[in-house]
């Protein structure tokens, strides 16, 4: 029971930190309508920006400062939503498709850098000994995993709020304009740029900051953590929670999450040790059959805006003015 108790711990844990990274892409994508598919990259970023200010000197690499977490946490996010406002000050003068080539190789950029540069990422061996919270308590799995979710869920639930607060502010409010029709927000005298360009920051941060909080909880990072299946990920955790919604965003990741944590353990009991990495790919068909029922069931996710139906009353009065003849 305490191993149960244990591993839910663990569990809750990791759904909330990919839920910190589903609502950074909700105030991209469902607030704002700018499609990001480089999320890995910021999420990298804020993992080992934190990582390098937070562990101890290291000759073989820069960085190795020790300062606190809290610190490291504070860096990540600022680096983070730096390199989100330059990314977005060159590139969200594109649209949509354009916009997801530019974002995604990015991303790909990021993951090459930590890959190659090892004098400042450690290369292919990635970074160790990231002082964990509660570290003291390794040694008993149930408090640390219990301690730890207690941060975790802490820092999701503030930020969930301040998201929450901010999409029904007027900058908020501003974001929606420019998603639904940017000529009538330009026409007020709202700077279409400006805002696109603040809500990719704060995204970008918020990504970071759960890169940051992933670090430390697993007390090491590598360049295969930031492949573009995390991109997938995040993605389908909003579709299926509704996007636009960050109650979707939230619910969704865990969702998503536990069916592919839960896939993962049955492939391994079903499957033969030899069979299992062939196996490990019926994760992915297994997320891809959960999108397509959620979709067809609810096409605009489990908790997405429904679209606004006129009373049978206005429909019909509706429909017969259209129907008679002009003057």
């Amino acid at each position: 029971m305490i191993d149960l108790i244990g591993y839910g711990a663990f569990f809750l844990t990791t759904a909330l930190i990919f839920s910190l990274v589903t609502l950074g892409l909700n105030l991209q994508w469902g607030l704002t309508g700018l499609f990001n598919v480089g999320l890995a990259g910021f999420v990298a970023i804020g993992a080992y920006t934190s990582a390098l200010l937070t562990t101890p000197d290291d000759p073989a690499r820069l960085g190795g400062f020790g300062l606190p977490i809290l610190v490291g946490w504070a860096g990540a996010m600022t680096v983070g939503g730096l390199a989100a406002a330059l990314t977005g000050i060159a590139t969200l003068r594109l649209r949509s498709d354009y916009l997801a080539i530019t974002t995604f190789g990015v991303a790909v950029v990021v993951q090459l850098v930590a890959l190659n540069a090892q004098k400042l990422t450690g290369g292919p061996f990635g970074v160790g000994f990231i002082p964990r919270p509660f570290g003291s308590l390794a040694e008993t799995p149930l408090l640390f995993n219990l301690s730890n979710l207690a941060i975790v869920s802490a820092v999701a639930l503030i930020t969930y709020l301040a998201l929450e607060h901010l999409s029904r502010s007027p900058w908020g409010r501003v974001l929606k304009a420019l998603r639904e029709d940017e000529r009538a927000a330009i026409s007020l005298g709202k700077s279409a740029r400006f805002y696109r360009i603040q809500a990719f920051a704060v995204g970008g941060a918020i990504m970071a900051l759960a890169g940051a909080l992933q670090a430390h909880f697993t007390g090491f990072i590598a360049p295969d953590n930031y492949l573009p299946i995390l991109t997938f990920q995040v993605w389908v955790m909003l579709i299926v929670g509704g996007s636009g919604s960050n109650l979707g965003a939230a619910i969704g990741s865990i969702l998503v999450w536990a069916i592919w944590a839960g896939s993962g353990t049955l492939t391994s009991v079903l499957f033969a040790p030899e069979q299992q990495a062939r196996a490990a790919s019926l994760q992915i068909v297994a997320i891809g059959v959960m999108l397509c029922i959620i979709l067809l069931v609810r096409p605009n996710g489990l908790f997405g805006d429904r679209p606004r139906r006129a009373r049978p009353g206005k429909g019909a009065e509706i429909a017969t003015t259209k129907s008679r003849p002009g003057p």
